[in-house]
């Protein structure tokens, strides 16, 4: 057809039919390229729930608790991003055969973040053992009450924040759940071996003369930060398990992470939350034993892991 417009038309024209296009370009100044396309975003680190499983993915939440595990695990971050995330891995020997070892820091403090970490460890590494380290505030009545510097080892989560609020207060309904149980037995095993409660010497400048006990106890978590000793919340997991030892702020969502993906038996991984004891969860709650705490808990980790194999 003749072109008399005083200007160019650039473009494709259809009068009826079906036109299929492939690896062409078309119109003025098109190119087309038939290379493969680019590939996503990957390392030689990542792997997906088809490929071989880490042994152990450790989620932290603080600076001090992410330094301490790669301090205490001897990890390296991975060269580059994976997934647009940054992991720190590493290999450790455990007896006579090494186990592969991941760690990541959630973007916040709390439930939610803590549920995103865990995917986020499972998508790129699916390690077998996911295991929450840090710290956390130490609760309890007596000898038994674990001090500044304790570690608290929890197989068990007790997720307080469900509640009904009527014109008479409030009314707690606290949700619990257990680890899996080759986790709880590897965790029995530990103590049997080391005693209950077991030792440790301090782990951070200024405590290395000094010991500190290790004790097995289920763990309250929830949204509330815990800083007062008449705190409704103590009472209530106090009635609830009085063998309650520590209080923190994302065990629930590593618990709830296990449950809802425990639709898948053979990947879903196991769990177990370590907490060094940084405060008492009173008035006097502070910072300045975060890194005692982080220390402490990163080293009962490491020796959980000889167990967890």
């Amino acid at each position: 057809m003749k072109n008399d417009a005083p200007f160019n038309v650039d473009g494709v024209a259809n009068f009826g039919g079906v036109n299929t296009f492939t690896n062409n370009a078309i119109g003025h100044g098109a190119v087309s390229n038939n290379g493969p396309a680019p590939a996503a975003e990957e390392t030689a680190a990542s792997h997906t729930a088809d490929g071989p499983r880490w042994d152990l993915g450790i989620i932290t939440i603080l600076a001090e608790e992410a330094r301490a595990v790669h301090n205490a695990f001897e990890l390296e971050w991975v060269p580059g991003k994976v997934g647009g995330l940054f992991f720190g891995t590493g290999e450790i020997s455990v007896g006579d055969r090494s186990a592969s070892v991941v760690a990541t820091r959630t973007h916040a403090q709390g439930q939610r973040s803590a549920m995103a970490a865990c995917e986020h460890l499972r998508r790129h590494y699916d390690p077998a053992v996911l295991m929450l380290v840090g710290v956390g505030g130490g609760i309890g009545r007596g000898d038994d009450a674990p001090d500044l510097g304790d570690v608290v080892v929890g197989t068990r989560v007790v997720f307080y924040e469900l509640r009904k609020e009527t014109s008479d207060g409030t009314i707690r309904r606290g949700e619990e759940r257990e680890a899996p149980a080759e986790v709880v037995h590897a965790v029995n095993t530990y103590f049997t071996v080391n005693g209950e409660p077991a030792s440790l010497p301090g782990q951070a400048d200024g405590f290395r003369e000094s010991a500190f006990r290790i004790f097995p106890s289920p763990i309250g978590s929830g949204y509330a930060v815990v800083a007062d000793e008449e705190s409704e919340i103590r009472s209530f997991l106090n009635s609830f398990n009085d063998k309650i030892l520590a209080v923190d702020m994302e065990a629930g969502g590593l618990s709830q992470y296990w449950q809802e993906n425990s639709v898948d038996p053979v990947r879903n991984p196991g769990w177990v939350v370590v907490r060094g004891v940084s405060d008492r969860a009173d008035r006097n709650k502070r910072d300045a034993y975060h890194d005692l705490a982080a220390r402490n808990a990163a080293h009962v980790a490491r020796e959980l892991l000889h167990y967890l194999r």
